[in-house]
């Protein structure tokens, strides 16, 4: 069973900057494109940002321009660049695959963005 642990969360005011990392205890990044999701209080969790096998992006269009995925196979890691952090921002993040079937979710990072 594949382990996701994701880390790189915290506090920070409106405008900075976060990077969020996502390893992989198996080589699922191999064969799989990946994502970050975030789920806000009382709201589903939703997609914000992919990355297939051979490297092309795509983000939901609240973040575009401010977040970029990026991944390192080597590594079995996923990151998530965050700049000109919103306090809509704030929610938990995690990694998972983009599609069917996914690993077990891990505990997430909680980013909180003040005003």
């Amino acid at each position: 069973q594949v382990q996701l642990v994701e880390s790189g969360g915290g506090l920070v005011q409106a405008g900075g900057s976060l990077r969020l990392s996502c390893a992989a205890s198996g080589s699922i990044f191999m064969f799989r494109g990946m994502g970050w999701y975030r789920q806000a209080p009382g709201k589903q969790r939703e997609l914000v940002a992919g990355i297939i096998v051979g490297g092309r992006t795509d983000y939901t269009d609240s973040v575009k321009g401010r977040f970029t995925i990026s991944r390192d196979n080597a590594k079995n890691t996923v990151y998530l660049q965050m700049n000109s952090l919103k306090p809509e921002d704030t929610a938990v993040y995690y990694c998972n695959t983009v599609s069917a079937p996914y690993s077990s979710w891990g505990q997430g990072t909680q980013v909180t963005v003040s005003s």
